[in-house]
């Protein structure tokens, strides 16, 4: 915790059911469970006060227990495809404030960014703290998928999405674009009262495409894996 007092609160979202991945939050990555390298991100910061996971699953509950962090039960109507992440945070610092009192600010800590390290967790908090903005959200800058080369199809014919792209153009020389990347999403606690996790004023925490890496299907555990055995990032 900061010297001054300022409370965040880590919230791990981990419900069983997956259709992407089934068992997704606790598949092995390099052996190890994919919910171990964010609770060890988490367990190795310096600026969260406590971290919960938030589950229905009896499994990964048990997983968390071992790993060293506390469990808040989320109602299974919360652990819905369609349940969207808002409620599932509000439910869970409403349990964890219950025990642990009130907290400034939520850091929500999706399992399927792996890569995240306790120096990015800790960064974006102090950004929060230093702006003043509403919210910090973790971005990285794209190149492949950057929006002047998004398409449409029309009828047959290809045609801009939203921004032109303009002919013979090399991609590094597009203007700077960026992509919420999910590894962070830090809330000051008044705003997530209000019914937002983003809010309209967002400082944006930029990270490398190598933290970046976001685990949605079955590819991205193998291009996770790789990473990892290739040296191109370390685990948490």
């Amino acid at each position: 915790m900061s010297a001054d007092g300022f409370r965040t609160l880590g919230v791990i979202p981990a419900r069983g059911g997956s259709k992407g991945v089934p068992r997704k939050n606790v598949r092995p990555l390099a052996g190890r469970p994919l919910l171990a390298y964010t609770i060890d991100a988490a367990r190795k910061s310096r600026a969260l006060t406590h971290v919960v996971v938030s589950t229905e699953d009896a499994g990964i509950a048990r997983v968390a227990r071992e790993l060293g962090v506390e469990v808040i039960e989320r109602p299974a109507e919360l652990a819905l495809d369609e349940t969207p992440m808002l409620p599932v945070v509000q439910h869970a610092v409403a349990c964890a404030e219950h025990r642990f009192g009130r907290f400034d600010a939520v850091f929500t800590l999706q399992v399927t960014s792996p890569f995240r390290l306790a120096g990015d967790i800790d960064e974006a908090i102090e950004l929060l703290r230093r702006s003043g903005a509403q919210s910090v959200i973790g971005v990285v800058r794209v190149f492949d998928n950057h929006p002047a080369r998004i398409k449409r199809i029309c009828g047959d014919r290809l045609a801009p999405y939203d921004t032109p792209e303009p002919e013979g153009i090399r991609r590094q020389d597009l203007p700077p674009a960026y992509l919420r990347n999910g590894a962070a999403y830090v809330t000051r606690r008044d705003v997530l009262e209000r019914g937002s996790l983003l809010g309209d004023d967002q400082c944006p925490f930029e990270m490398p495409p190598c933290r970046s890496i976001n685990i949605d299907e079955p590819l991205d555990f193998a291009l996770a894996e790789a990473a990892l055995a290739g040296g191109f990032v370390e685990a948490p």
